[in-house]
């Protein structure tokens, strides 16, 4: 049965469809609002507004749901890996075994990236933060890569998600080698894609390279947490850029440059930051939590709570478990992780934060496997980016193949309303 919403504007009642979703979310289609009624709505941050109907992530904050292509992230993270999670969220079904290897074999082919790419790079000085040279790297491979992509060919978008998976990878450890003045290495077609991080990141000429199983497992579960999170600032970024039929590699640009901001991917970094802070002032733990208890202190604690997790956040329970086999098994000896152990104790017990859900977030913890792996902090949201990738692709494919209309927001306008020109003489 269908169901039916009414607005009143200017004493004229007009109907509008409501939409309900498979997990029974229910929208308003306002589609025709203005040219009915000449009116529009106002809503700041888009918080109650739906730019598009998605088969992607399916997110529930009040009850702590995340779910990849209907398939719940407590049992990805626990029976799958970062790549067959990928093609999964871009292609929408999880592969078999030949699919899943002919897609790491097709990164492969692309693995290569385009050597003046290392002019771009040393124009950077090594103070610049990885963020801004990921981004104009990103940027950068539309010159080596000017064929247009046909959305609704097959074949040609297939080809550009491989390549912008493998060019991706190898980019953003460049600017963590950048930075640390390090030689830049190359992806190792015989090793597989979280392998390849790791190596690309850590490896150096001067000795051999073993990679950890521990840290590697908390990596790709760190990878999938992040792999999509539904209408996001740097999502609906890239599906806002997109729309205008900007190539790939633009548009992941522009989402890397949204994730930069501290208000989104740089949350785990302003959760070092606060430690490092809290351990420069003694690392008194105590005196921090009663600042944040305190509603007239301007004291916030970074990497607890969510703004769309009511409860706990889902992804937190599964990366807790890979933080503490990180830290036990590398043995580091931080004052700042102890303090952050501190924080973590305190808060699951402390009846002010958990009446209040105040739980640490996949942040925090994130933050903690970081440090403890020796990645600078200006590094996290890189990391972030490399996790979050196959999700901007899905959602710049999915708006492609739905054809959508380009991007186009409305504005209350509040300025002047018509005036005279002055001229200059008479300005005062």
């Amino acid at each position: 049965m269908s169901k039916t919403a009414y607005i009143e504007v200017d004493g004229v009642r007009h109907e509008f469809p409501v939409l309900v979703g498979t997990e029974n979310e229910v929208a308003i289609d306002i589609l025709k609002l203005r040219a009915l009624t000449g009116a529009i709505t106002y809503d700041p941050g888009y918080k109650n507004s739906g730019a598009c109907k998605s088969a992607i992530t399916f997110l529930d904050g009040e009850e702590g749901i995340l779910r990849y292509r209907g398939y719940s992230i407590e049992d990805l993270a626990e029976n799958s890996n970062f790549l067959e999670v990928s093609y999964l969220i871009i292609f929408g079904e999880l592969p078999t075994q030949e699919e899943l290897e002919k897609f790491e074999n097709d990164i492969r082919k692309y693995s290569l990236v385009n050597e003046e790419m290392k002019n771009i790079i040393d124009g950077f000085p090594k103070t610049a933060h990885p963020m801004g040279v990921l981004a104009s790297l990103t940027s950068a491979l539309t010159a080596f890569n000017p064929k247009v992509v046909d959305a609704d060919c097959k074949k040609d978008l297939y080809e550009a998600v491989c390549k912008t998976m493998s060019k991706f990878l190898v980019i953003a450890t460049w600017t963590y080698r950048k930075a640390k003045g390090y030689p830049l290495n190359y992806y190792d077609n015989t090793k597989s894609y979280v392998d390849n991080f790791l190596r690309l990141m850590f490896a150096l000429p001067t000795s051999p390279y073993e990679i950890d199983p521990v840290v590697k497992n908390a990596i790709d579960k760190l990878f999938i947490l992040h792999a999509d999170h539904e209408q996001n600032c740097s999502t609906s970024t890239v599906r806002m850029v997109g729309s205008s039929h900007a190539g790939l590699f633009a548009s992941i640009s522009a989402g890397v440059s949204a994730l930069w901001g501290p208000l989104h991917g740089g949350a785990n970094q302003a959760v070092l930051e606060m430690l490092e802070a809290i351990q420069n002032d003694g690392g008194d733990v105590d005196k921090y939590l009663a600042k944040a208890k305190d509603k007239d202190d301007s004291f916030r604690l970074m990497g607890f709570g969510h703004r769309v997790y009511k409860n706990f956040d889902p992804r937190a329970r599964i990366i807790k478990k890979a933080a503490d086999e990180v830290l036990g098994k590398l043995g580091v000896d931080d004052p700042v992780l102890e303090i952050a152990k501190k924080l973590e104790e305190a808060a699951l017990k402390d009846p002010y934060f958990v009446e209040r859900h105040l739980y640490p977030n996949v942040d925090f913890y994130s933050g903690i496997i970081y440090r403890a792996l020796g990645i600078p902090t200006e590094m996290f949201t890189v990391m972030f980016a490399i996790g979050r990738l196959p999700g901007w692709i899905a959602q710049w494919k999915e708006m492609r193949i739905n054809k959508e209309p380009i991007g186009r927001p409305r504005q209350l306008y509040i300025g002047e309303e018509l005036r005279s020109f002055v001229p200059m003489k008479d300005r005062k």
